[in-house]
């Protein structure tokens, strides 16, 4: 979600409750913060609470609304609190303990997560291998699932997902490599799995 966003809304109507302009942000943002929810939960309902909570609580708060941040990056972080808070009640925080923990260069946190060469496009892109990205998502602790989600599904900036999270932009590269390479080291089973098959 790229900056400058909110130049498309009214904030002094926003600001006021005006119902056409709130409409309109809602319109442009559920896709988005749905998305965002549902990859954090892996549960629809869950997502469509997280949905409804984003926007009744960005609503009672728009009267106080500063504009120090773009309206999508607000939206985000507070999509991100009440999927986070949602995942904190079911159960306590399994964290992932990385083996790297001093990652002095910050030029991997930006190489891709994926280089799988030699399978076509439509195998990277398939409804299996999209439900298994999405498995594997799960796997990540809820700390670098949504800087993942944040940054490499709905494509917010380095500087943008720090803002969003109340992250430095160090710590949000940091467990965005993390996230990267434990997200490589399960889809490689399932790579190597179907490379293996098409080998036979």
């Amino acid at each position: 979600m790229s900056e400058g966003n909110q130049q498309e809304f009214s904030l002094p109507l926003l600001r006021v409750g005006d119902r056409a302009e709130i409409a309109r942000l809602v319109d442009a943002y559920s896709t988005n913060i749905y998305r965002l929810a549902l990859k954090m939960l892996a549960n629809p309902q869950d997502a469509e609470d997280v949905l409804q909570n984003t926007f009744l609580k960005a609503i009672q708060a728009l009267p106080k609304f500063e504009g120090r941040s773009s309206l999508s990056t607000w939206l985000y972080r507070i999509a991100a609190n009440e999927a986070l808070m949602t995942l904190r009640r079911r159960k306590p925080e399994i964290e992932f303990s990385p083996t790297i923990d001093a990652i002095e260069s910050e030029e991997l946190a930006l190489n891709e997560f994926t280089n799988w060469c030699c399978l076509p496009e439509g195998d990277l892109i398939s409804s299996e291998a999209q439900s298994y990205l999405d498995q594997a998502i799960q796997e990540l602790s809820e700390k670098l699932r949504v800087v993942f989600i944040l940054r490499d599904i709905e494509k917010l900036s380095i500087r943008e997902t720090s803002e969003a999270l109340g992250l430095t932009e160090t710590t949000v590269k940091t467990r965005l490599l993390r996230a990267r390479l434990k997200l490589r080291e399960l889809l490689s089973v399932y790579y190597g799995e179907r490379l293996g098959t098409e080998k036979i």
